[in-house]
């Protein structure tokens, strides 16, 4: 995977400046903001010189001055609260649903090849930085190098050569800070990355806590996460060692600032009025400059989570619309493999120029040993793969050109893994076609035999069945999966071990529910109970990854070979 750095310019054009609008009005409130800020310091002068203890009436109007200053502040402040932050949180709800859908477009093997966990933080996490690229972090940027900026301008006005020396103790934090800066970017990264792995384990602890717990492994996984958890501080402390430095850099810029201003300022024979001035404008001179740094540090975060998003949104989609550019609106179903190869790892082919034709409304089963290639096959038949050589073609048509959008809408998956989500029995079946009506349901449910165990539930196929369908048995979630199946009127239909979790009651239930199923759809199924594929129009024995003998049930037992030898093993059991 590429380690994209993504720029301050490509996160001006892409994320800030289209929302140009609200950031003026962000800068104008900041300018006011801090406008009203500065009134205090540079009337202190008028204050101390010609007020204090001399003239009550002019007290009374400074006073009003400042108090209108300071309310004109603390609105200001709310304002730029309620519409720059506001405004932040949505920027980063929509860079979530932005990533999500590129992550939904992305090919099956990336998510064998990356926990679920770690994707979750990659959406939710990476992208919370970039609040403060549009947020007040980004404003307040702005402003305060403003607000440093006019403060620089009146203190020159008070003493031109004690501002110079106030301005080395900056130039030298500035100097710290950039180091920092770049110190803090790449340990930010590594931070996300490992944070994401250790989530995603933790999310893998959680989901198996059945089988740490059945095998006594508590203080395994602890130990397991517990060294992500310390590789995940060593970069926190890493990371706080470098903020800490510009932190006290800051407080030493300060502090020199103050001695020099009190030292020098005294040499140079500063008025009373002009010292507490000069004084109290240093804050406005020196605060916005430390607070840059901080604010130049939640960047350096931003900018590592938006690598990592980065990283995401350049992947090659699974489907390449230049060349899926095939609508289906409709499909009989005939299936054809020409010379198929296809391979995991490069120079390590898993299936070998297969070809093999599905006629359409026919049933053509994949048997063989576990490892043999028979999920390969069904994964390509379901695009979920694509050939590394030769050629699938459905109606005529090369697979690879048909998008995939449309063709897996006329397609039925019923996998070897029931998965079910979270939720009730009836939005697990109606998930494939929410719409479907009522009666639609009710046929699904009773072709799969649902019923079976519904009716005696309190709410029917209301039921909650948990994460995953935890609170069902195997063969309860698997006959919801088969009439997800059905409620989704697929034209192809994969049964990926589709009864491999049933008990010999459920099995005979469902058998004659896969028959009804089955009649006029082009069927694939992968079975290693070979008592349910007797009426297969094809079986093809798959060995290493090659179709060793094809035939009907009857012609290959006819040929003793390793068909029959499996037959008669299962026979035998």
């Amino acid at each position: 995977m590429s380690k994209s750095k993504v720029t301050f310019g490509q996160a001006f054009k892409t994320i800030i400046w289209p929302r140009k609008k609200l950031l003026f009005i962000g800068l104008f409130l900041i300018v006011i903001s801090k406008a009203s800020g500065l009134v205090t310091p540079i009337i202190m002068k008028t204050f101390v010189n010609d007020a204090l203890g001399k003239d009550m009436e002019l007290t009374l109007q400074i006073v009003g001055i400042v108090i209108f200053s300071i309310l004109v502040n603390s609105l200001t402040s709310y304002l730029l609260t309620r519409f720059i932050g506001v405004e932040a949180q949505h920027l980063i709800a929509e860079l979530r649903t932005k990533v999500q859908k590129k992550v939904l477009t992305l090919p099956i093997n990336y998510f064998d090849n990356n926990k679920s966990g770690a994707l979750v933080s990659r959406i939710m996490t990476d992208v919370e930085g970039v609040r403060n690229l549009v947020g007040t972090g980004f404003v307040q940027l702005i402003g305060g190098i403003m607000a440093s900026l006019a403060a620089f301008t009146y203190l020159i006005t008070i003493s031109f050569k004690l501002t110079i020396f106030v301005l080395l103790p900056m130039a030298l934090f500035a100097i710290i800070a950039l180091k920092a800066f770049g110190y803090i970017r790449p340990i930010f990264r590594e931070r996300g990355k490992k944070s994401a792995e250790v989530s995603g384990r933790l999310t893998e602890s959680l989901n198996g806590i059945r089988v740490i717990k059945g095998f006594g492994a508590e203080a395994q996984e602890l130990t397991i996460f517990s060294k992500g958890v310390d590789e995940i501080f060593q970069l926190v402390k890493k990371s706080m060692t470098a903020q800490a430095l510009m932190a006290s850099s800051g407080v030493l810029m300060i502090g020199l600032a103050s001695a020099g201003v009190m030292g020098i300022g005294s040499y140079l024979g500063l008025d009373n009025g002009e010292f507490i001035s000069y004084t109290a404008m240093i804050a406005f001179l020196v605060a916005p400059i430390i607070q840059i740094g901080n604010i130049g540090s939640q960047f350096t975060e931003a900018f590592a989570g938006l690598d990592r998003t980065e990283e995401i949104m350049s992947m090659s989609p699974e489907e390449d619309e230049s060349v899926r550019n095939i609508e289906l609106d409709s499909i009989s179903g005939d299936v054809v493999f020409k010379d198929v190869s296809f391979s995991y790892l490069e120079d390590s082919e898993v299936i070998h120029n297969i070809s093999f034709e599905a006629k359409k409304g026919s049933m053509t089963a994949l048997v063989g040993t576990s490892g043999s290639g028979k999920s390969t096959i069904a994964g390509l038949t379901a695009s979920f793969l694509n050939p590394n050589s030769g050629k699938i073609t459905v109606d005529g048509i090369d697979l690879s050109k048909i998008k995939l959008s449309s063709y897996r809408k006329k397609l039925g998956v019923v996998l070897q893994d029931d998965f079910l989500f979270e939720g009730t029995i009836k939005d697990n079946i109606l998930f494939p076609n929410p719409k479907a009506s009522d009666k639609q349901l009710q046929d699904a449910i009773r072709a799969a035999n649902v019923h079976e165990f519904t009716e005696r539930f309190e709410d029917g196929i209301n039921t909650l069945i948990g994460e995953r369908g935890v609170k069902l048995s195997g063969g309860q979630r698997q006959r919801i999966t088969i009439a997800r199946a059905i409620i989704a009127n697929p034209r192809i239909l994969i049964l990926d071990e589709a009864t491999s979790n049933l008990d010999n009651e459920s099995e005979s239930l469902i058998q004659e529910s896969l028959k009804t199923l089955m009649k006029g759809r082009t069927t694939f199924v992968i079975a290693h109970r070979l008592s349910t594929i007797r009426q297969a129009d094809q079986i093809l024995v798959i060995e290493n990854g090659e179709i060793a003998e094809k035939g009907t049930h009857d012609n290959l037992l006819s040929l003793e070979g390793r068909y029959y030898k499996l037959h008669k093993y299962q026979a035998r059991i």
